[in-house]
């Protein structure tokens, strides 16, 4: 996946006069690249675009001017990327009663590990991920992962664990999208 280039990036009050435009051109990019996982779990399938719109967005609210600070959202953004014949997903696991929501990320620490992609031929992909980002007794409700996928557009994806089975097809618009990604590298 093609990372953002420091020129793209819009100094605040230029980024201001098209802001509209550009959010409602990624939100409809979003749409597509949203998958629901057995209603709490939400995958976000990043690409150029996405990741663009986050750094501008964060350049906004944070008012960010200084050249080495835009480096560094840069930096830290563009690594939410797939490199080539990945994918890169942001995923949000969204159980809105407290204690519901404490309890299963408890529970589910290996999540992560547990996660897929299918391919058309069948595989399953698992998902790469960040150590860091699961704790000693509780997983973290946003995780940032990376499936290589070798460039084919997946058909589904999943959770096999033991405790939470579940997999969703992904509809045409999707997979489109996906591959669209992978073969114009954002």
């Amino acid at each position: 996946m093609r990372k953002v280039r420091r020129e793209e990036i819009l100094d605040p009050s230029t980024y201001e006069r098209s802001r509209e435009e550009v959010r409602a051109a990624v939100l409809q990019a979003k749409a597509r690249r949203r998958v629901h996982v057995g209603g709490v779990l939400t995958f976000l399938f990043e690409n150029t675009a996405t990741i663009r719109y986050q750094i501008q967005e964060m350049v906004r609210a944070e008012r960010i001017t200084r050249d080495e600070d835009v480096r560094h959202e840069l930096d830290t953004y563009n690594e939410l990327l797939g490199g080539p014949g990945e994918l890169g997903v942001s995923l949000l696991i969204e159980i809105a009663e407290p204690e519901e929501r404490d309890r299963r990320l408890r529970e589910w620490l290996q999540l992560p590990e547990h996660l897929y992609l299918l391919l058309p031929s069948g595989e399953k992909v698992r998902a790469a991920y960040d150590p860091r980002q699961v704790g000693t007794d509780r997983l973290s409700s946003v995780q940032y992962l990376k499936f290589d996928v070798r460039g084919e557009a997946p058909v589904a994806i999943g959770c096999d664990l033991p405790a939470f089975t579940v997999e969703t097809r992904l509809d045409e618009a999707q997979r489109e999208a996906l591959a669209a990604d992978l073969k114009a590298g954002g």
